[in-house]
C-alpha cells in the first residue's frame, strides 16, 4: 500500500495539530540526528577493527587511558576527582619525583 499525497496532507495535518507547527522541525531534526548516531554506531559495531587500534589495546593491556591514568593515580596516592586528565597527570609525575 502506497501513501498518495492526499494520505500524505491529511498525516502532515495530524501532526501539526498535535505537535504544533514550532516543534515538527525539532522533531525533525532530532529524528535524523538519532539515525545519523545509530549509522554511525553500526558502522563501527560491523566494520573492520582497525590494526592500529588492536595493537595500542594490546600493548595497554586492554586498558583504555583513563582507566589507567586512574590506577596509577591511586598506585600513586592522588585524589582524581574533579580533575582533568592532564592535571591527574602532572600530580602523579609530581607525586613520582
Amino acid at each position: 500500500m502506497r501513501f498518495g499525497p492526499f494520505e500524505i496532507m491529511i498525516l502532515l495535518a495530524i501532526f501539526f495539530l498535535l505537535f504544533g507547527a514550532e516543534r515538527l522541525p525539532k522533531l525533525a531534526r532530532a529524528a535524523g540526528q538519532s539515525k545519523g548516531e545509530f549509522q554511525k554506531g553500526l558502522s563501527e559495531v560491523t566494520g573492520e577493527p582497525s590494526s592500529a587500534n588492536t595493537e595500542a589495546d594490546l600493548d595497554a593491556g586492554g586498558k583504555t587511558k583513563s582507566v589507567d591514568l586512574a590506577q596509577k593515580a591511586e598506585a600513586a596516592g592522588v585524589d582524581p576527582s574533579g580533575k582533568t586528565a592532564e592535571e591527574v597527570a602532572e600530580e602523579i609525575s609530581t607525586a613520582e619525583e
